[in-house]
C-alpha cells in the first residue's frame, strides 16, 4: 500500500501533516517529526483532493508495510480456529487436524469448488459460538465435564445423548449411584438450558462468522451444525440430500477427528458405521472407511498449519483494512464471552489504547499495530476455565497459574500466523511490568517497547474501573492514582500512563521517574542516549542548547553519572529509549 504525505499551511496553528492512502485518500494524522525532510514539492498537486493544494505542498510517496491493510483470512481463521480448542479444551490444533480430515474427505468424493470452501471455512468454524453461555455451562456442569462425557455422543442416538448428559451433570467426585441421582435431578432444567443454548451458540456462531468475512453459505453452514442425517437434530424434519454436502462432511469429520483421539482409527471405523444413516451420510462415512489410514496421517511432532494454509481451495480469500479490523474485534468478542464480567473490555481497551498510541506521536504503523493487539490480547482468556474468572474469593495457587498463563495462551495462538505473529508478542506481553513484576515471561524495561507498555497501562485502567466478582469497579480518579503509584515506583512507564489518562479524559497525577528525573530530564536522557548532540537535542524538543545543557547536567547529577555511555546505560535499564525517532511528548500537566 502506498501512501503520500501532504504538508498543510493552515494558521494560527502552524504546520500539520497528514498521511494520506492514495488508493482512496483517507486521511491520517502522521507526526512532524515523520515527515520526510527535504523531499516537498511546492508544486506538487494531490489529484482528488483540491482542498489540500493552497498554500500546502506533498511530500515523498512511501511504502507502508502490507501487514498494515491486508491479512490472508485463513490466517486469521485458523488462528480463531486454535482459540475455540483452547475454550472446549481440546489439544492444540485439534480443529486444523479436523479441517485437514474434512478436506481429504471433499477431495476423494470429488465436491464441486463452492462445496470446498464450505467445507473448509465451516470446519475451520465449527466452534465459533462455543464460548456463548459459558457462566450458564458452568455453573451446571464441573470443568471438563461436558467434554468428557457429552461430546463424545453428539452426534450418538438420543438415548447415548441422554446418558452423557446426566454424567456431565453429577458432581465428579459422588459415588455412580449418588451421580445418577444427581443427574436425573438436574436434567429438565439441564435440557431446557441446553436448547437455548443450542439456539444461541448458532445465532453468535453466524454473527462471528460474518464479522470474520464469511458468506452467507458459510454462514448458514455453521449454525446448522445441529442438523442430522435422519432429520432427528435440529432444525427437525431437516435431514437426508436436503443437508448441503459439506455439512454433511464437517459431521463425519469433526466427530471421527473427536474419536480418533478417544480410541485410535478402530474405534472411529466402529461408531461411523453405527452412526451411518443415522447422524451422517453413509456415502460420507464409506469414503472415509475406505482411505481412514490416509485420511488420518498426521505427523504427531510437527504442525499442521503449513498445510491448512495449502488446503484453502480456489483463489486466497485476504481481509482489507476495516475488515482486518472487524476480525480481530469478533476474536476478541469470542473471548470476552467467557464472562458476563468482560462483555466489551476488549474493544474498550483497544479504542483506549490506540487514542494513547496517536497521543504520544507513534508511527501510524504502530498505532495500528497497539490498536489491533489491544482487540486481541485477552484471546488466551479462554484457555481459563470460568469459574475461575467468576471466583468471588481469593484463587488457589493451581487457579492463579491458570490465569497468569492465559497471556502466553494469547500470544501462541497468534504466532501460528506470519501476519498476526507481531500482534501476538504485543498483546502477550499486556501483564508485563517494567521491574520485571509481571507475567507471564517476568520481563523488564529494555524489552518493552511503547506499543507493549501502552497496552499494558489501558489493560489496567480499563479493568480497574470495571466490575469484577471479588470487587467493585474503581472510579476513575481512583484508578488514575493507582497508575501514578505504579509509575512512580517504576512498574508502568509513566508516559503510558499520562498518555492513556489524557485519552480516557482523566487527570493525571504528579508521577516519580527513575533517579527523580523531571519529565524533561527524562526526554533529554533518552535522545542523548541515542547519539544526539545538545544542540541537536535542543532543536529537537524546541529549547535552546543552553537549557538542553543545563537538563543533561541536572540529569548527570542524578544518576550518578558524568559520560554519554553510562547514561545510554541507564537510559536502556529503565526503558527510557523505547520511542524510536521521536521524543517523549509534554505533556503539560506534569514537572
Amino acid at each position: 500500500m502506498r501512501f503520500i504525505f501532504v504538508k498543510l499551511h493552515r494558521p494560527p496553528t502552524g504546520n500539520i501533516a497528514l498521511l494520506l492512502r492514495t488508493r482512496d485518500c483517507f486521511p491520517t494524522l502522521a507526526p512532524r517529526s515523520r515527515w520526510p525532510r527535504g523531499q516537498w514539492d511546492e508544486s506538487a498537486r494531490l489529484p482528488g483532493r483540491p482542498d489540500l493544494h493552497r498554500g500546502s505542498s506533498v511530500g515523498a510517496v512511501v511504502e507502508v508495510a502490507p501487514e498494515l491493510d491486508e491479512v490472508r483470512a485463513a490466517e486469521v481463521i485458523g488462528s480463531f480456529c486454535l482459540a475455540t480448542d483452547l475454550a472446549i479444551g481440546l489439544p492444540f490444533e485439534h480443529g486444523l487436524q479436523s479441517t485437514l480430515v474434512a478436506m481429504r474427505l471433499a477431495e476423494r468424493m470429488g465436491v464441486d469448488a463452492a462445496a470446498a470452501k464450505q467445507t473448509y471455512y465451516g470446519c475451520l468454524l465449527v466452534w465459533a459460538g462455543c464460548t456463548t453461555d459459558a457462566e450458564i455451562s458452568s455453573e451446571l456442569f464441573a470443568d471438563g465435564a461436558l467434554l468428557k462425557y457429552f461430546n463424545p455422543v453428539i452426534f450418538g442416538s438420543p438415548a447415548e445423548t441422554l446418558a452423557g448428559i446426566m454424567k456431565a451433570l453429577a458432581d465428579p467426585d459422588s459415588p455412580p449411584l449418588v451421580g445418577a441421582v444427581q443427574g436425573a435431578a438436574r436434567l429438565p432444567g439441564a435440557v431446557r438450558g441446553h436448547q437455548r443454548h443450542i439456539v444461541a451458540m448458532c445465532e453468535v456462531a453466524e454473527m462471528l462468522c460474518e464479522r470474520l468475512g464469511m458468506r452467507r453459505d458459510v454462514r448458514d453452514l455453521v449454525r446448522g451444525f445441529t442438523a442430522r442425517w435422519d432429520g432427528k437434530g435440529t432444525p427437525r424434519d431437516l435431514g437426508g440430500e436436503q443437508l448441503p454436502v459439506a455439512l454433511r462432511i464437517l459431521h463425519v469429520a469433526t466427530d471421527a477427528t473427536f474419536q480418533c483421539l478417544l480410541g485410535g482409527t478402530d474405534h472411529v471405523l466402529r461408531l461411523m458405521r453405527d452412526r451411518s444413516g443415522k447422524a451422517f451420510d453413509p456415502d460420507v462415512v464409506t469414503v472415509l472407511a475406505e482411505g481412514i489410514a490416509d485420511i488420518f496421517a498426521f505427523d504427531d511432532s510437527g504442525s499442521v498449519w503449513a498445510e491448512m494454509l495449502a488446503r484453502e481451495p480456489g483463489e486466497t480469500l485476504m481481509l482489507r483494512g476495516a475488515e482486518v479490523d472487524r476480525a480481530l474485534a469478533a476474536m476478541g468478542d469470542f473471548a470476552d464471552l467467557v464472562s458476563s464480567y468482560f462483555i466489551g473490555h476488549s474493544a474498550a481497551v483497544a479504542q483506549l489504547a490506540g487514542a494513547a498510541a496517536a497521543r504520544l506521536n507513534l508511527a501510524p504503523r504502530d498505532v495500528v499495530s497497539v490498536r489491533r493487539a489491544a482487540l486481541v490480547h485477552d484471546l488466551g482468556r479462554v484457555a481459563v476455565a470460568t469459574s475461575v474468572w467468576n471466583k468471588p474469593t481469593a484463587l488457589t495457587a493451581d487457579e492463579w497459574e491458570h490465569v497468569r498463563l492465559h497471556a502466553y495462551h494469547t500470544e501462541r495462538v497468534l504466532s501460528r500466523s506470519a501476519a498476526l505473529t507481531k500482534l501476538g508478542s504485543i498483546a502477550g506481553t499486556h501483564h508485563e511490568r517494567l521491574d520485571g513484576s509481571g507475567y507471564h515471561r517476568g520481563v523488564t524495561a529494555p524489552s518493552l517497547a511503547m506499543p507493549a507498555r501502552l497496552l499494558a497501562v489501558a489493560d489496567a485502567y480499563r479493568t480497574m474501573i470495571e466490575p469484577r466478582p471479588h470487587r467493585a469497579a474503581r472510579s476513575p480518579e481512583g484508578a488514575a492514582r493507582v497508575l501514578a503509584e505504579a509509575a512512580s515506583a517504576g512498574r508502568i512507564d509513566p508516559d503510558a500512563v499520562a498518555a492513556v489518562l489524557g485519552a480516557a479524559g482523566a487527570a493525571v497525577p504528579r508521577m516519580a521517574r527513575p533517579a527523580g528525573l523531571t519529565d524533561r530530564e527524562a526526554q533529554v536522557i533518552s535522545l542523548v542516549a541515542k547519539g544526539l548532540q545538545t544542540k541537536q537535542v535542543g532543536h529537537r524538543l524546541g529549547i535552546s542548547a543552553k537549557t538542553a545543557d543545563r537538563h543533561l547536567q541536572n540529569a548527570y547529577a542524578k544518576i550518578g553519572v558524568s559520560t554519554r555511555a553510562a547514561a545510554a546505560l541507564f537510559a536502556m535499564q529503565y526503558g527510557l529509549t523505547s520511542w524510536g525517532e521521536l521524543p517523549i511528548p509534554d505533556t503539560g500537566q506534569r514537572s
